[in-house]
């Protein structure tokens, strides 16, 4: 291998690691998988009630202070101050920790780009700190690193809304996270069929949605996910039962409407604690519940509750 080559493959591995915080669609509510052995993680679940970016304190508290500390925040998910939680309140206070970290990825990603510091990010700017210095007529060109500039620039210039050819923060989370925006719908699904369409034909089998899922080393089986993911493709995203997923069944899955990670797990998390089957949760029964919502898996709980209580009158 020649030294220039070598020198693109190297530039190429560095390229794909920065650009790895470019999302690409579906938020997941946890890094964790949503289930094991077929039930709810329970790891999933404190992530996405906490927030995953906290950092690891609550392993080291007493039951009864994680309870005493619950009890505190709760106050901050009952929005209308009735000593109930509803689902439309812990489908709020969820969808708030996704923000939470949406924005937070994107403010650590503007910063690094915006070289000049004037509060936008050029295309040039995200192409030099995110691909490095690149001198065409230097290096041999490289197809998958033409595709990801290729594809970048499509998303930058969809994201930016005023076409004054640079991002301020607000376009950069449309560029981040375009699934977060209703326009960039169509960008997101292109992205999503050119990486999974493997015979192009402008849907999903239920082979394509799988992947490659690979074996269980021990059992020689496929994953406990894939059974669960199999049914969810033929009777929640196959929505006109035709064994494809079209380019709307495809934006519901990534944009969804009706169906999403957040209402899911809010449902879940309510009618798991909701003891006396009135939909909705007393203090008591959150409390009581503690493992469900917090767990000894969950991290920086203490980080996220001290703040709680540093700021009663205001929002986290």
């Amino acid at each position: 291998m020649s030294l220039q080559r070598l020198s693109l493959v190297l530039l190429l591995a560095a390229a794909l690691v920065a650009r790895a915080d470019i999302a690409t669609h579906d938020h997941e509510l946890s890094d964790e998988q949503h289930y094991q052995d077929g039930e709810h993680n329970p790891v999933y679940d404190h992530e996405a009630f906490l927030g995953r970016d906290e950092a690891a304190e609550f392993d080291e508290l007493h039951p009864e202070e994680s309870k005493e500390r619950l009890r505190k925040l709760v106050t901050k998910i009952d929005l209308n101050g009735d000593g109930f939680v509803d689902g439309e309140e812990m489908k709020a206070w969820i969808a708030k920790q996704l923000r939470k970290y949406i924005y937070h990825d994107v403010e650590t990603q503007f910063e690094a780009n915006d070289v000049d510091k004037n509060g936008k990010v050029t295309w040039d700017e995200f192409v030099n700190t995110t691909y490095g210095y690149i001198d065409d007529e230097e290096f041999e060109k490289d197809p998958q690193f033409e595709l990801m500039v290729k594809r970048d620039k499509r998303r930058f210039e969809r994201a930016d809304g005023d076409d004054d050819k640079a991002l301020d923060k607000d376009e950069y989370v449309r560029f981040m996270h375009p699934e977060e925006s209703p326009d960039m719908a169509d960008i997101v699904i292109d992205e999503t069929l050119e990486d999974m369409d493997k015979d192009k034909d402008g849907s999903l089998s239920v082979e394509e949605y799988l992947g490659d899922p690979g074996v269980d080393p021990d059992t020689g089986n496929p994953p406990d996910w894939v059974s669960v993911e199999n049914t969810t493709f033929y009777e929640v995203r196959d929505t006109n039962h035709n064994g494809k997923m079209d380019r709307d069944e495809i934006r519901e899955w990534i944009m969804p409407t009706t169906h999403s990670h957040v209402n899911d797990e809010a449902s879940h998390l309510v009618q798991q604690a909701d003891v006396d089957k009135d939909g909705k949760l007393s203090v008591d029964e959150i409390v009581n519940n503690y493992d469900l919502f917090v767990g000894s898996q969950m991290t920086d709980y203490g980080s996220l509750l001290k703040k709680a209580e540093e700021e009663a009158h205001t929002e986290l």
